[in-house]
């Protein structure tokens, strides 16, 4: 008999914990199957409590023995947890566990990677370390003792004590367990030196496994680069004396902002010129950042509760945008954010795990670290900020820090803080973490005597658990053009809050050229019927770069859409309009080589279900080559300039002025390619000196049939880089035809470096095969089958990846027939599964509905 289904747990059931938390000490003595956690934790009863029941969380722990005041105890054990009579009054618990870090595959609470102790605690991974009330309202301070024989010992705060065979931390800032870590193992430092405003000086270190010391400097340049950024733009100084980032190759998220001790995914941190493409020098430069902000966001101020998640991760993501946009250029990191919204959050809106930013019920918190908290969340933020103006926000931000540090927050405190430093009611604004579901603003206009009237109108559809959505507010940037692409109206802000509004503009001599969402104002869907020459128009004269990249993008889409429902030949005006913006050496390069992109196969499949039609992945391939075709033989010249206009003969840098050059440039190799066949990318191939190039080149050389020679000659180039070979195992599958990618994959996964151990492996193997939606979706249903039988290989290793990996079938409902019952077949292969962990249980059955 299968278990009964997990119960949801609901916001609105929220209680203030029964005991709170002086102080904590912990005492690990390290072995890989037998560490030892003795814990000394200083109770009090909670005031505010509703009961004194008092009950700790823990799994998969064995009690050795517990004790109050001293006194020996025996509590009642469940696989959870455990309940005990104690004291009204303040007392001291005491108990000694044991866990065996190295069986444990889930990365999750205390495990081993490569031989180094670790630690995930975010979401509820510290239950797993020792008996403990896991979760973020109950805040403490933490002495840690560490015995064992690594060579290396940290964890949170201040280093106080150390010795042969142990170290001692002390962390004097409360912190809920989430935050808790613990590295130990044989490391090496690369050490920097940051003075705050203040005049304090921190020390700082990059741990890294022997051998990566090569790839640490530019880490360190983020770091410093964030720390001083944080000062001069939110007034925030760091607070301790020390700080320290870990480089670990298991782990299942990107990085964690465990106070003072952040631990990260290696190849979030690890960077050279020959390893790293300019791409990842700017993630590892976000995340580095992300992880550094949330010292004030997230740790300093905490979520009062798990349904509060995007109160820490918006606000983050939302200020690590910011510090890119500074660091490098402005528009571009906006369009780059807007393609990464509408790749995830928008097909999370529109499908069957669709949820609020702020959601109202979770089975598994695991399951909800998703693009709508993170970046929906972030979105959020930003209109906000619109909304209040520039000097309001920080002077809120300001108010927020100095009322609520050392607090576990909620969504209503954010918000009546810039209530009261605005004088705004934002009871209308709440519906945007309250909602799911993405709006849409349908527009048209008129011009009569001068006059230029937009008429909006917003809905939004219903998604699971709510069918009608109230009007939001939602802030609309709008700048009007005259016929030769003078500007005759300003970016204006327009602030919708009824279901249907309209806005006048007067003293125009003619009808303007609409400018609508500028820089993306809101995450909505504007749906206007704007024909391709007013795209081609604005493409070649909107002052909003965003609206510039926007337009063209619209105008490959509507002829891409035109390919695939009646056979049309490519439009010429985008072949024409394109190749203009191209040759404008006054445009930014990186700008130029995001506009050469085209629409997502899994966008032109949302577009075509929206229309009413079942998309054919196989035809969007197809459409898509035949554009890319047209537009290569269009702009030969073009391409073959730009290609030598952008080559960088300085020494590399990751600067955005040679990232940006080096995107152009390979943009153009990719048209080339199709018109010679890959002896460019050849010759570029057999003489780069950086991954950006060589990656680039021999992406082209697969596009092309001919890249067998130098995907064998990579291999045995970089096989002792395990980030490098991801991208070698990544790289086949996205290049793929789609009547091949799912035979690839699969015969990778029999490669003798796969392993479903580690995230990231499986992820650049597996998230690879899902990322090439014709391969993936292909008519055989091959790519579904390799997926299920690997996801039913991992669950019982590593919940986490398993379900976040099974978001894969969340479109399934937009395909034919066919592939909807291969996929639910699939679907239900992986709920028959005994012994299913509970966030696949959960995430599947969502999916399925």
């Amino acid at each position: 008999m299968k278990d009964a289904a997990p119960q949801p747990i609901f916001l609105a059931d929220y209680t203030p914990p029964a005991y709170l938390i002086s102080d904590v000490q912990l005492t690990f003595r390290l072995s890989p199957s037998a560490t030892r956690v003795l814990s000394r934790i200083s109770f009090r009863p909670n005031p505010d409590a509703k009961s004194r029941d008092f009950s700790l969380h823990g799994e998969n722990l064995t009690l050795i023995s517990a004790a109050i005041d001293g006194a020996p105890v025996t509590p009642t054990l469940t696989e959870t947890g455990l309940s005990c009579d104690v004291p009204d009054a303040p007392f001291i618990w005491e108990a000694e566990v044991e866990i065996a870090p190295a069986a444990n595959t889930a990365l999750e609470g205390l495990y081993m990677s490569n031989g180094m102790y670790c630690t995930q605690c975010e979401a509820e991974g510290f239950r797993k370390i020792t008996y403990y009330p896991d979760r973020p309202d109950v805040m403490a301070v933490f002495s840690v003792r560490i015995e064992g024989d690594a060579p290396v010992m940290l964890s949170n705060g201040n280093l106080v004590a150390q010795g042969d065979g142990f170290a001692e931390w002390h962390d004097p800032w409360p912190k809920p367990a989430y935050l808790f870590a613990l590295v130990a193992g044989e490391l090496v430092n690369h050490p920097g030196q940051f003075t705050t405003r203040s005049g304090r000086e921190v020390e700082l270190n990059i741990w890294v496994r022997p051998g990566d010391e090569g790839k640490c400097a530019f880490g360190m340049q983020a770091l410093k680069a964030s720390m001083r950024w944080d000062e001069e733009v939110y007034g925030r100084e760091y607070d301790l004396d020390l700080f320290n980032i870990v480089a670990v190759d298991d782990f299942n998220m990107g990085a964690m902002e465990n106070k003072g001790l952040n631990i990260f995914n290696s190849s979030c941190v690890l960077a050279s010129p020959e390893t790293s493409t300019d791409a990842n020098f700017e993630r590892i430069e976000a995340i580095i950042a992300h992880e550094y902000f949330h010292n004030w966001t997230g740790n300093r101020i905490t979520c009062r509760d798990w349904f509060q998640l995007c109160l820490k991760e918006g606000l983050t993501v939302y200020r690590d945008s910011q510090f890119t946009s500074d660091m490098r250029s402005a528009p571009v990191k906006r369009i780059e954010d807007v393609i990464a919204l509408r790749a995830r959050q928008f097909r999370e809106d529109n499908g069957p795990l669709a949820h609020p930013v702020r959601p109202s019920s979770f089975v598994e918190i695991n399951n909800f670290y998703t693009a709508t908290i993170y970046e929906k969340g972030a979105e959020v933020i930003g209109m906000l900020k619109t909304l209040v103006g520039d000097e309001a926000y920080y002077r809120a931000l300001d108010l927020y820090f100095e009322r609520h540090d050392g607090d576990a927050a909620t969504i209503e405190d954010w918000l009546k803080v810039f209530e009261d430093a605005t004088g705004r009611d934002l009871t209308q604004f709440r519906r945007w973490y309250d909602d799911a579901g993405t709006p849409r603003v349908t527009v048209t206009d008129d011009f009569a005597d001068g006059t230029y009237t937009l008429h909006l109108r917003q809905h939004t559809p219903p998604t699971p658990g709510q069918e009608d959505k109230p009007p939001r507010v939602i802030p609309i940037a709008v700048g009007l053009l005259a016929s030769d692409g003078t500007e005759v109206q300003a970016t204006k802000i327009l602030e919708m809050t009824e279901e249907a509004q309209s806005f006048r503009f007067g003293g125009l001599a003619a009808k303007p050229v609409p400018s609508i969402l500028r820089g993306f104002s809101a995450p909505v869907i504007i749906e206007r019927d704007a024909g391709a020459a007013e795209r081609a128009f604005l493409l070649a004269h909107d002052t909003d770069p965003f609206n510039k990249w926007e337009a063209g993008r619209e105008l490959a889409r509507e002829g891409l859409l035109a390919m695939i429902r009646d056979g049309a030949a490519p439009d010429d005006r985008y072949l024409d309009a394109i190749q203009t913006m191209a040759r404008d050496d006054s445009l930014d390069p990186a700008f130029r080589a995001l506009a050469l992109g085209l629409p997502s196969q899994d966008d032109l499949a949302q577009a075509l279900h929206d229309g009413g039609t079942a998309p054919d992945p196989q035809a969007i391939w197809e459409a898509l080559e035949t554009l890319r075709q047209a537009r290569a033989q269009a702009m030969q010249d073009v391409a073959t300039r730009l290609y030598a206009q952008h080559q960088v003969t300085a020494p590399y840098s990751p600067d955005a002025a040679q990232s940006g050059a080096r995107a152009l440039a390979n943009a153009a190799l990719a048209m080339i390619t199709r018109i010679d066949g890959g002896a460019q990318a050849q010759r570029q191939y057999d003489s780069a000196d950086n991954m950006t190039q060589q990656l680039a080149a021999l992406g082209c050389l697969l596009q092309a049939g001919n890249g067998a020679a130098a995907t064998a000659a990579f291999y045995d180039q970089w096989q002792h880089d395990r980030l490098v070979i991801d991208k070698w195992f990544s790289l086949q599958i996205v290049n793929a035809a789609p009547q091949d990618a799912a035979r690839i994959a699969r015969e990778l996964t029999q490669h003798p470096d796969f392993t479903l151990k580690n995230p990231n492996r499986f992820r650049a193997t597996l998230g690879a095969l899902t990322m090439s939606p014709a391969g993936f979706h292909h008519a055989s249903g091959a790519g579904y089958e390799l997926l299920t039988d690997c996801l039913i290989k991992l669950d019982p290793l590593n919940p986490q990846t398993t379900a976040r990996m099974c978001s894969a079938f969340e479109t399934w409902r937009r395909y034919d027939a066919d592939r909807q019952a291969l996929i639910t077949r699939q679907l239900h292969r992986i709920l028959a599964q005994p012994n299913l962990s509970r966030d696949t249980n959960e995430m599947v059955s969502r999916i399925l509905g």
